[in-house]
């Protein structure tokens, strides 16, 4: 423990009116309280825990900010020089009429770029500041005995002053700290937290798995599977196993199933190896054949564009434009028009006209939706629960977007603050769904494109009719793929799948990252541009995405094996991966696997369904002359005798029915859902 010094520093936790009772027999000595300033923030690899008297917490740099705590909101009205920044288009186009919505007060937090105000060097004697990691346990009043307060107790047993909280109560603190320990309460005191206690239930969830120490993995997951994978997945490994093992030396040795069994609860209904069911049939292994060299094309440029646009401006071969767009992706100047057509948007079939038309219903469609949250009032918001939710929980993932991007810096950026109208907007246009976070992560790159907030919106409601299981409740679509990537994973490669097994990972929950934001993460914010236009042709066969995972997992199964990496090197493998993946080499990659499987004469019925594989004779952008390639498909049943694969339908579920797989006799080509 050390004197207060200057704090510096992400801050986690900030609330003003926090008191120490120097005297609390001397009611009327004026020294007997004393006011200050209590926060949590991170430095460098640790969490400190910072306590000091008002008079040391402000100077003139830092005045405007330090009297307001974590939920103060100020008011910021858009300015006409802000609102040129959105180019001549916005303000000469059909969007004018409505510019009276964009004049309505938007909310936002102070410190939202997550940094610390720089205080001067106060000295108290009462000033403190402890790393989490010295903390023993933490005391607290009993319920309905005046102001809330907090009696912290460090490791070499000292006992730190009691806080009181004058200003609401101590639950939020509560909460900030579970991000980064483990508490429960103590056997012998209910008031006492146990800092890392052994034995806390695995229903307790948490708030900030993957940022912090984490024994809720499971409900993590359940309840925000966006938070739970954003940020570090390499720092969760540890944690997991520090919060199991515990302090008990006997049980620093885990059985390696435990930890599966542990993340097996996480989504209900996910059951990837199978093998030991009963009542399915298996296979030793399965000839995929010669895996094709794949090479890409330059991206389509405005003139090849133009040349498919005829007089009335509809696209013509559209299958073609859609080849071409899967091969080499889209030049920058077309994305704009081109992503339009992509997302259902436009329709391909349509004329310039009839565009122009569909623009404007939708832009008065927008504006009236957005009209709906622009004007309820603080009042009425606060009893609305759900609208309250949302707009925090938007403003919240909008203000850690990447600002790499320069569409997106600085803090009140015009971008940033479209980003939060139209997710705000999204909420009334799905208010069932409403807001879940991720979701910006989606909206981010289609608004850098588009740069016109209504196209924007209504290229992110088409996207998000795509994605939309991804953010359900009961997490069904993420359910879906894990198992299906396995069952792909599988078939390319059962020695990597049984590794991963081994080592516990073989519910591959290092992918869920990837599914859930579509590699948003993974991929600089150009390079996302280009692998979402990719898969938004729908070539070359459903689930190409799944394809994209396989080819990834490939390229590093090498290293994962040799180097004999277990389950936290495999998560921190994978984390790492960020930013450093080849964008045009995994196409490549998944492209290549898509064709071997297509020539496969073996392939399992599970694996048909999943990629899309019909009984009919069609063509797939590696045929140059449209000629039809017929290969017959012989029944396969006898093979099945040693197989990991389980019968899985099309939407993911395990049929416990099927006793065999069958295979249609003349499956030959990858088509589009």
């Amino acid at each position: 423990m050390a004197a207060a010094g200057a704090v510096s520093g992400k801050i986690i936790y900030e609330q003003e009116g926090v008191y120490i009772h120097s005297s609390c027999g001397k009611t009327n000595d004026q020294d007997s309280l004393i006011s200050g300033i209590l926060r949590v923030f991170e430095k460098d690899t640790e969490v400190i825990v910072d306590w000091r008297p008002l008079d040391d917490a402000l100077d003139s740099s830092s005045i405007l900010c330090a009297g307001k705590d974590s939920s103060s909101v100020v008011e910021w009205t858009q300015a006409p020089k802000e609102r040129s920044h959105r180019g001549s288009e916005h303000v000469n186009s059909y969007e004018t009429e409505w510019d009276m919505v964009n004049t309505v007060s938007f909310k936002k937090k102070p410190h939202t770029n997550g940094d610390a105000p720089s205080h001067r060097n106060g000295k108290s004697k009462w000033s403190f500041l402890f790393s989490l990691t010295d903390l023993k346990s933490i005391k607290q009043n009993k319920e309905g005995m005046g102001w809330s307060y907090l009696v912290f107790c460090l490791k070499d047993d000292v006992v730190l002053p009691a806080l009181h909280f004058h200003q609401g109560d101590s639950k939020l603190l509560i909460e900030s700290l579970e991000k980064y320990v483990v508490l429960c309460e103590s056997p012998q005191d209910k008031r006492t937290l146990l800092v890392n206690c052994q034995n806390k239930s695995l229903s307790q969830s948490f708030e900030n798995l993957l940022d912090e120490p984490a024994y809720g993995l499971i409900q993590k997951i359940k309840k925000d599977p966006y938070t739970a994978t954003m940020v570090g997945f390499s720092k969760v490994t540890n944690y997991i196993f520090d919060s199991l093992r515990g302090s008990d030396p006997t049980t620093q040795q885990r059985p390696a199933s435990e930890m599966a069994d542990f993340l097996s609860d996480a989504i209900p209904g996910l059951k990837i190896n199978q093998q030991e069911e009963p009542g399915f049939e298996v296979i030793t292994r399965i000839d995929l054949g010669e895996r094709p060299v794949v090479q890409r094309r330059e991206p389509v440029s405005l003139e090849e564009w133009t040349k498919n646009i005829d007089s009335e401006g509809r696209i013509l071969n559209v299958d073609n434009m859609k080849e071409m767009i899967f091969r080499g992706g889209l030049s920058h100047s077309l994305r704009k028009q081109a992503w339009k057509f992509l997302l259902g948007y436009f329709p391909w079939d349509s004329t310039k006209e009839e565009r122009t038309k569909l623009q404007k219903q939708k832009t008065d469609e927008y504006f009236r939706m957005k009209l709906q949250w622009k004007s309820v009032s603080e009042e009425q918001e606060k009893r609305n629960s759900r609208l309250r939710d949302y707009r925090s929980l938007i403003e919240k993932d909008v203000n850690r977007t990447d600002r790499t991007n320069k569409f997106y810096e600085g803090q009140d950026n015009p971008g940033l603050i479209l980003l939060h109208d139209i997710l705000m907007t999204y909420c009334m246009y799905d208010f069932d769904l409403g807001y879940v976070q991720g979701m910006s992560d989606l909206l981010s790159p289609l608004l850098y494109v588009m740069e016109n907030e209504v196209d924007a919106f209504w290229c992110f409601a088409s996207y998000m009719d795509q994605m939309h299981q991804n953010f359900e409740e009961q997490m069904q679509g993420m359910k879906t793929q894990l198992i299906q990537l396995s069952t792909l994973l599988r078939l390319l490669d059962s020695g990597f799948c049984s590794y991963l097994e081994s080592q516990d990972s073989g519910y591959l929950y290092f992918c869920f990252r990837w599914l859930l934001i579509r590699f948003k993460r993974e991929f600089s914010f150009l390079d996302i541009l280009r692998l979402w236009e990719v898969m938004w042709t729908e070539l070359p066969c459903k689930n190409f995405h799944l394809l994209l995972c396989c080819a990834i997992l490939e390229s590093e199964k090498q290293q994962i094996m040799e180097k004999h990496y277990g389950f936290n090197e495999i998560l921190k493998h994978i984390n790492e991966l960020s930013m450093k993946i080849d964008v045009e080499d995994i196409l490549c990659k998944a492209e290549a696997i898509s064709l071997q499987m297509l020539k496969c004469k073996e392939l399992p019925q599970a694996v048909c369904q999943i990629l899309g594989l019909q009984d009919s004779e069609v063509t797939t952008p590696d045929s140059d002359t449209g000629e039809d390639e017929s290969t017959g498909m012989t029944d396969p049943t006898s093979a099945f005798h040693s197989s990991t694969l389980p019968a899985i339908d099309a939407s993911g579920a395990v049929d416990d029915s099927l006793t065999q797989l069958s295979v249609p006799s003349n499956v030959s080509r990858l088509t589009p859902a």
